[in-house]
Parts: structure tokens; C-alpha cells; sequence
């Protein structure tokens, strides 16, 4: 099996019209169609000679014993990165990225990147992913408590960078107003200055002697939830945009592969993970088996880190192998440098 430092100039570029072939056709790309895309001045019988030999170093394979051939993973890997060309941004789909997400800077981050993510998958043609901040490094600058019922109530931390994030928690009625003030200011000069991440993992040490009689009930409640209560990294970090773009690609005519799809967008906890480690790469492109989740097999996600102060979160979209990579890749890119900005 040739690696690629031993292919041929020849062998490159037909590998490439094969790969441009498939990706604009959805079908697989003939000798004569080959011959004539790559401009070389070869005889079909000459190119489907230099394919046969890409089939047999693991570039190309065919379904079909008389038909053409369709790339690999490892072929679609060569592609994207020794052939490939990104192509700019054309200025229609950046003017239309702008007038979609510009008019909800002001808005939470999720609902930024809900659009984001919407106007990605409708350019791109594929399925528009978008992973909220991670919060764990952030510093709670005050928290609040708000009774809303007899017993219930409404805790509201503001953090750096502005964010206000508000969680529930279920108190015993007997809970007293000037109790829930004391408490308050316990819980404010513990925990303000520290990061979420802090304080969800030293909770109990850091509020063990705090009690004197007065509030103790109420904040053994933090300290037997604080854990679970300062945890924002659950599954509705995930942002999707819709799955129609991707329903009308040849890859999912059938109805298998449609449920397949659709299991997918539900599973937001295998999506999360799959995203999550992202925020820290810039750019990534991950083909097929290359994820680490066998249920994501047949697909790629291409994505790209946002950052803007302690915040970092991660955009991009997943479609099938078969996909536009030298046009998606500047989309992608485009795309999360306008959130960071719309962040900042």
C-alpha cells in the first residue's frame, strides 16, 4: 500500500477529480469523466490504470466491478490535507451570515448561536452543530437569592463576562426571609472571586464551618446539591440547526438511513461529547471513522473553535463523508469568527 510521499504528481490529481467528481455528482467517477476533468492529456485507459493503482493503495475503491470509483476515508484525508483549496467566502453567503445573527448580538449567547447554527446548515447544506461556552473557568462575581413560592427558591449568579445564569432550588417552607438573606451573604463571601469549576468540586469544604445555627438546614442543601447545581454543561449545550438540508442528500434516501440521522439529532449527550474537546483545537476536520463514537461513523464534522474572553465554544456542522470540504472549511471559519465578535 503506496503512502502518499510515494504517489505521483498523476496519481494526485486524478485522485482529486475523483474526489471532485463524487462530491459534485454523487456518483461514482468514471475514467472518461476523470480524464477529462483533470486535463492531464491522458486516455481513459491511462487514468483507469493510475485509479486502479489508487484503489490499491487504500485511496479509492468501487462498488461495482465495471463501474467508477468513489474515494476512501483515506482518501478524502489525502484530499483535505495535501490537494484541497479552500475557497473564499463568497460575499453573498457572508452578507447573508450577517443579516441573520448581526440583529441577535445583543441577545444570550445561545440564541446567537441557535441562528449561527440554523444559517450555517442552510448554506453548507448539511447539519448546523453549535456547542455553547463552557462555564467551568469562568469567576462568579455575586449570586442572589429570591424566594419565588413557600418553597422554592430562585438562586441568580452573575459571572464574569456579564453572563447571568439562574438554577431552582427546592427549599423547606419553615425558611425564614432574614434566613435566606444570611445565607446569602454566607454563600457570597465563599464562593464570590471563585471559578464554577471551583466551586462545584470543593463546595463542602468551603461551607463545612459556616453554619451557626442559623441557615443550616438551607445550606446543607447547597452543600448536599452544589455539585449538580453549579453544573452547566449539560446536554442543552448543544445547538442544532434543522437536519432538512442533510434529509435531501443521496446518502439518506432510504429510510434507514433517515432514522439513523434523526436518532442522531436526538442523542444530544453523544453529540456533546463528540463536540466538546473542539473548543480547543481552532480548526478540525474529523472524517468517518476518525470519530471516536462507531455511531458516527459514516459522517464528518468539521468545526472550529470561538473564543471570546473566558468564554470558548466550538461551531461547525456534520454531514455525510461526501462533502464540499475546500467550500465548508471557509463557511465554518467565517462563521466563528462572527460569533466571537458578536461575544465580544
Amino acid at each position: 500500500m503506496q503512502s502518499a510521499e510515494a504517489l505521483s504528481e498523476r496519481q494526485f490529481r486524478i485522485l482529486e477529480g475523483v474526489i471532485q467528481i463524487y462530491v459534485e455528482t454523487a456518483q461514482p467517477a468514471g475514467s472518461e469523466a476523470v480524464a477529462r476533468h483533470s486535463r492531464l492529456g491522458l486516455s481513459p485507459a491511462s487514468v483507469r490504470s493510475a485509479m486502479s493503482e489508487l484503489e490499491a493503495s487504500g485511496y479509492l475503491f468501487h462498488v461495482h466491478t465495471s463501474g467508477g470509483r468513489i474515494p476512501t476515508e483515506r482518501g478524502y484525508r489525502l484530499y483535505v490535507n495535501r490537494l484541497m483549496h479552500p475557497v473564499r467566502v463568497p460575499r453573498s453567503a457572508r452578507a447573508k451570515l450577517e443579516s441573520e445573527i448581526a440583529p441577535v448580538a445583543r441577545n444570550p449567547i445561545e440564541e446567537i448561536l441557535r441562528r449561527a447554527a440554523q444559517v450555517l446548515g442552510v448554506l453548507t447544506q448539511e447539519l448546523g452543530v453549535a456547542i455553547a461556552p463552557t462555564l467551568d473557568g469562568l469567576i462568579l462575581e455575586r449570586l442572589e437569592l429570591v424566594r419565588v413560592s413557600s418553597d422554592r427558591l430562585l438562586v441568580v449568579l452573575t459571572l464574569q463576562s456579564g453572563l447571568v445564569r439562574t438554577i431552582f432550588v427546592e427549599v423547606p417552607a419553615a425558611v425564614a426571609p432574614e434566613v435566606v438573606q444570611h445565607v446569602s451573604g454566607i454563600l457570597n463571601e465563599r464562593l464570590a472571586g471563585l471559578k464554577l469549576g471551583e466551586i462545584r468540586g470543593t463546595l463542602p469544604e468551603r461551607l463545612r464551618d459556616a453554619g451557626s445555627g442559623n441557615g443550616d438546614e438551607l445550606l446543607n442543601i447547597f452543600v448536599a446539591e452544589g455539585e449538580e447545581l453549579f453544573d452547566f454543561t449539560g446536554n442543552d449545550s448543544v445547538v442544532l440547526g434543522s437536519a432538512q438540508p442533510l434529509a435531501d442528500q443521496p446518502e439518506f434516501a432510504s429510510n434507514e438511513r433517515m432514522r439513523h440521522l434523526l436518532e442522531l439529532t436526538e442523542r444530544r449527550d453523544l453529540l456533546r461529547r463528540a463536540f466538546e474537546d473542539r473548543h480547543r483545537h481552532g480548526l478540525t476536520i474529523t472524517i468517518g471513522t476518525e470519530n471516536s463514537d462507531p455511531r458516527l461513523a459514516e459522517f464528518t464534522l468539521v468545526t472550529s473553535s470561538y473564543r471570546s474572553g473566558g468564554l470558548s465554544g466550538v461551531i461547525g456542522v456534520m454531514g455525510p463523508t461526501r462533502m464540499p470540504y475546500d467550500k465548508i472549511i471557509g463557511l465554518v471559519e467565517h462563521t466563528s469568527r462572527m460569533v466571537e465578535g458578536l461575544m465580544e
